[in-house]
């Protein structure tokens, strides 16, 4: 059985994944995360991985907030879910600046992206999630090693910020598989990459 490779990501409509003031300004997607619609599509979109893909910062970020929340119980039911999963799922981080990765089931990458997931395909488990790392999933859009876009798209013009498409990725062509509006007028989409 193959892996499937998701990326997950938010995105303005502006095509931003961080604000104006820099790579930490993400009060703008806040409101949009915090929907029903969109936790619930969280859920939909990791259950199915056994292996998460993290930046350096994601995992830091991700690692000094989410292990807890599975045992706090004024979470949303949703965010206890997932980080249920985040914190039982394998996590691969790429990473040329740390040396340890304390999060149970971490692990720190050594290699390029496109490399460790051809690794990672090659192996036993379920699917494969890139959870919100832009710089990963840049690198894995280039090798053409994505196989699901998963993307909220938030309602907002940030109006500047770092994109996620950047000029000089290979043209490819998608497929609407979903569409899920949320209760902040964001839209959940997934999109299955068409290959002949």
């Amino acid at each position: 059985m193959t892996r499937t490779v998701t990326a997950n990501i938010s995105l303005s409509l502006d095509g931003r994944v961080s604000g104006a003031d820099g790579e930490y300004d993400m009060s703008w997607i806040v409101p949009h995360a915090i929907t029903e619609g969109a936790r619930d599509h969280m859920i939909r979109v990791t259950e199915p991985a056994t292996t998460a893909l993290l930046g350096r910062k994601n995992y830091q970020g991700f690692g000094g907030f989410w292990p807890a929340v599975a045992d706090d119980e004024t979470a949303a039911p949703q965010d206890r879910a997932f980080s249920r999963w985040l914190n039982a799922t394998e996590k691969v981080v790429f990473s040329s600046t740390l040396t340890e990765a304390p999060w149970q089931n971490s692990r720190i990458a050594d290699g390029e992206p496109a490399d460790v997931v051809k690794q990672l395909r090659a192996q036993p488990g379920g699917d494969i999630i890139v959870l919100a790392s832009s710089s990963v999933i840049r690198a894995l859009l280039a090798a053409d090693e994505v196989d699901r876009l998963s993307i909220t798209l938030d309602p907002e013009l940030v109006g500047g910020g770092a994109r996620l498409f950047e000029d000089g990725l290979p043209a490819t062509s998608w497929k609407l598989t979903a569409s899920t509006p949320t209760e902040s007028g964001a839209l959940c989409l997934l999109y299955d990459r068409v290959r002949s």
